[in-house]
C-alpha cells in the first residue's frame, strides 16, 4: 500500500511582508502601515537571453532584472507623508530588503532603489491608499560571475 503523496500546504502569515531601508530605518515598511493588498514584486525582464542561431539558441544570462514592489501605504499614516517627502526631496532610496510572506522563503535584496511613482489617490474619503512604486534593481545568475 502506497502513502499517502499528499504535501503539506504550508501558511503564510500575512503581517510577516515588510520592507527594510538600510539607508532610511525611518522609511521601513511593517504590516501596521499597510492596506489590504500589503506588498507586491514584479520581476521585469528576463533572467537568460536566448540568441538565435541557426539550428538553436545560445544562451547569455543577465547579471540582474528590474524590480517593481508596489506598496500600498495609508495616507492617513505618517509613514506615507514620509515618503511623500523623501519623493519631494530626492527619490533616491539605496539598497533595500523585502522580506515575503512565507516563514522560510528567502529574502529579495534590491540595490539603487527609488521611488518612482505613487498612484492616482482618491480624495472623496473612501480610500486610504497611498500607493507607492519602488523600482530597482535584483541580481541574478550569480553563478556566471565564477566563469571569469
Amino acid at each position: 500500500m502506497a502513502a499517502n503523496p499528499l504535501q503539506d500546504q504550508g501558511t503564510l502569515n500575512r503581517i510577516r511582508g515588510s520592507l527594510v531601508l538600510a539607508a532610511f530605518p525611518s522609511l521601513n515598511v511593517t504590516a501596521a502601515f499597510l492596506g489590504k493588498a500589503g506588498i507586491s514584486l514584479a520581476l521585469q525582464g528576463e533572467s537568460t537571453l536566448f540568441v538565435p542561431t541557426m539550428t538553436g539558441a545560445v544562451t547569455s544570462p543577465e547579471p540582474y532584472m528590474i524590480a517593481n514592489l508596489t506598496v500600498h501605504l495609508l495616507k492617513t499614516q505618517q509613514l506615507a507623508m514620509l515618503y511623500k517627502q523623501r519623493m519631494e526631496l530626492d527619490a533616491r532610496l539605496g539598497p533595500l530588503q523585502l522580506i515575503p510572506d512565507a516563514v522560510g522563503f528567502p529574502n529579495y535584496d534590491f540595490f539603487n532603489t527609488a521611488i518612482a511613482s505613487v498612484r492616482e489617490m482618491s480624495f472623496a474619503g473612501d480610500d486610504p491608499g497611498f500607493i507607492v512604486s519602488i523600482h530597482g534593481y535584483y541580481n541574478v545568475n550569480s553563478n556566471m560571475w565564477n566563469l571569469i
